[in-house]
């Protein structure tokens, strides 16, 4: 079974929005924990616009299925996540202004700088996986890293999926199968979603986990709105 881990990240901005702590962010973690998600995900990033670095810490004690963080590891990041110890550590070449993840890493031009930072990670007991693109030269290049796994970059294959062309599935399926045979565990995530996520699953042998933020939210909103209207219309008459 490829496991489900939640991106938190649409929570947190919500709540930032109005600047209290509604909705509570542990709370909906420990929520989602309890409907059955195997993993939380947060990418914290330097401007805390969304997930803040108290949240990162606040979430160890509450998190008790996998904890991933993801992000760019600067100092500030490295030193954070070395000092939580989360389950897993996903590594994001994440431009500071970035609004979102929009590239993978080129494995072979920061091989040198990825192993490092990897192999300290590893040191400490984090798991490790990198965020990269589904190009072969990609996948050998990051199995030479030392990472324990890789994350598909899956923004491409959604957008063709939307658009009907389910051949776009093809370079993924491509470097799934040349990870397995390079021992990288499979991790996948990005504009994956209720419409596009099986047919994903069934083409990418060994897939372990998808992470999955923005899709998920916006389709718990759409689901949960007809609930919750009918309960304050039960109130109001």
């Amino acid at each position: 079974m490829t496991k489900l881990s939640v991106n938190i990240n649409k929570i947190a901005t919500l709540r930032n929005a109005r600047g209290g702590n509604v909705p509570d962010l542990l709370r909906v973690a420990a929520d989602i924990e309890k409907f059955g998600a195997q993993g939380i995900t947060i990418h914290p990033r330097p401007d805390e616009r969304h997930i803040r670095y108290q949240d990162a810490y606040d979430l160890k004690s509450i998190v008790s299925t996998e904890y991933n963080i993801e992000g760019n590891p600067m100092d500030d990041f490295t030193k954070m996540v070395l000092k939580i110890k989360p389950t897993q550590v996903t590594l994001v070449p994440d431009a500071v202004d970035a609004i979102t993840s929009n590239a993978g890493w080129d494995t072979v031009k920061h091989k040198d700088y990825l192993k490092e930072i990897i192999s300290e990670f590893k040191r400490n007991g984090i798991r490790t996986s990198i965020f990269v693109d589904p190009t072969l030269k990609m996948i050998e290049g990051a199995a030479e890293t030392g990472t324990d796994r890789i994350e598909l970059y899956t923004e491409e294959f959604a957008d063709q999926y939307s658009l009907g062309n389910k051949a776009a599935i093809k370079p993924y399926t491509e470097c799934a199968i040349l990870a397995n045979n390079l021992n990288l565990g499979i991790n996948a995530g990005h504009d994956l979603s209720l419409e596009n996520i099986k047919f994903f699953k069934e083409n990418i042998p060994g897939l372990l986990e998808v992470s999955i933020g923005h899709a998920l939210i916006s389709e718990a909103l759409y689901d949960g709105l007809e609930k919750v209207i009918s309960a304050y219309l039960i109130k109001l008459n």
